[in-house]
């Protein structure tokens, strides 16, 4: 997609805004409500993989280096999409739109805290959650936001699993391999992920529609996207019951996987069933999005208690 000078061209930085101001903006180029949701996953994982706690290096070595990925991840995406960012109003305030970072800054940003990561994770865990660590923001800034994100509807399925590697790496980092269960948990969020995305996207329609980005909840009808959005979570639901007989989960994640899946299919079908009646709005599919971020919590947080809960209802690891 073709940008003109104008577009890219940047406001200058505030005056005065001194160290403080400076720092936060820096913060939010690494989207940390990312960051937060990407971390939801990986310290349950650690723990399910180690049947116990791992040491405290290493738990903190993987958090820490996989939030400094996400974040890197994050700076780049701002940097590349600032000119989009612009048209969009749930974007203006970021800081490249503001002039708060300027491009240059954001992109020496982004490029040093990449690098931090890999090492953190090399030398704090293994080379393999390095590398797995690299292949999330290659994945992220270069599938996603360069390849996909503007040219096909289907972005946020592919480009999404960016959002799937913590799982990748968490795993990795305690067992130093790649074993069938975490397999099992990146598929759970790359089912869960146009579920998640898409009811967003109905709301933002207009935003997207604006700077030519065809997200689907853009460029399609609310009955498409409800089609779309229930199958993805029966999918999603169906896949993390395979935690059972391939991951050795005990009664506790069973339960949650169980009791939590069938909400969010409740919610999923009545977004579905309004779409269909034309009454559909977008506090339902707020209420949708915001359900699919209550789910996963959930299901990660049983994740984490069920090694020490009973013994797993079938086979194991």
């Amino acid at each position: 997609m073709s940008t003109s000078e104008s577009a890219l061209r940047t406001p200058s930085l505030p005056q005065g805004g001194g160290f403080s101001r400076k720092l936060k903006a820096y913060v939010a180029l690494t989207k940390p409500r990312v960051i937060e949701l990407l971390l939801v996953s990986t310290l349950p994982t650690m723990i399910f993989a180690q049947r116990g706690f791992p040491s405290i290096g290493l738990m903190v070595a993987t958090m820490v280096g996989g939030a400094f990925a996400a974040g890197s991840a994050g700076a780049f995406n701002c940097y590349i999409d600032r000119d989009i960012d612009k048209v969009m109003k749930r974007t203006k305030n970021r800081p490249l739109v503001t002039g708060e970072v300027s491009p240059r800054e954001a992109l020496i940003f982004a490029t040093v805290l990449g690098m931090v990561s890999i090492l953190i994770l090399w030398f704090g865990a293994n080379g393999l959650s390095a590398l797995l660590g690299l292949g999330a923001i290659f994945f992220y800034v270069v599938i996603y936001t360069l390849v996909l994100k503007r040219r096909t509807a289907q972005n946020i399925v592919w480009g999404g699993a960016a959002g799937c590697f913590p799982v990748l790496i968490a795993w990795a980092a305690v067992r130093d391999t790649v074993e069938w269960p975490a397999i099992v948990l990146f598929m759970v969020i790359f089912l869960w992920t146009p579920p998640h995305y898409w009811p967003l996207s109905m709301k933002y329609g207009e935003d997207y529609r604006k700077a030519e980005v065809p997200m689907l909840g853009a460029i399609a009808g609310a009955k498409v996207v409800s089609v779309q959005v229930v199958l993805y979570a029966w999918a999603m639901v169906a896949c993390s019951l395979l935690m059972i007989p391939v991951g050795g989960a005990g009664w506790v994640y069973s339960v949650a996987a169980l009791l939590s899946g069938a909400w969010f299919l409740w919610e999923s079908h009545a977004l579905y069933n309004q779409a269909q009646d034309e009454t559909v709005d977008s506090k339902r599919a707020m209420k949708v999005f915001h359900g699919s971020i209550s789910y996963l919590t959930v299901l990660f947080l049983a994740l984490a208690v069920d090694p020490f809960v009973g013994a797993p209802l079938m086979g194991g690891f």
